[in-house]
């Protein structure tokens, strides 16, 4: 899997928008103004390629523990963040995906309704 299979994953997700508000190096996808994933280019050009997908607490637990590649967030709030270690091969893209929905869940369900139901819409 490579960076621009992510990319257009995660920007196939109603309401999701990206960008680059920390610096000219961090991807960041949005739902609704919301983050739900974020990734470091330079860490893919090094062949070191991670993303920090958002994960319910207890989830959480049982993926760190399940797998070695994925760690509690960095530079995030280790209780709802994870980093997903993709370099190190462990994990399938269609497992990512299926990640990737549960961080973008997380946050929608996260939303004030009134915000919620334009996805629906």
């Amino acid at each position: 899997m490579n960076i621009e299979q992510i990319r257009a994953y995660c920007l196939s997700k109603k309401g999701t928008s990206e960008g680059f508000p920390f610096d000219d190096n961090v991807l960041v996808f949005k739902v609704l103004g919301k983050i739900f994933a974020l990734t470091g280019l330079d860490s893919w050009e090094k062949q070191e390629a991670a993303i920090n997908l958002k994960a319910d607490p207890d989830y959480s637990e049982e993926l760190r523990a399940e797998y070695s590649s994925i760690r509690p967030g960095y530079h995030m709030s280790k209780k709802h963040w994870n980093t997903v270690y993709i370099h190190e091969g462990e994990l399938s893209f269609q497992f990512l995906k299926q990640l990737i929905d549960h961080s973008y869940d997380m946050v929608v369900k996260g939303l004030p309704k009134k915000l919620r139901d334009t996805l629906v819409s």
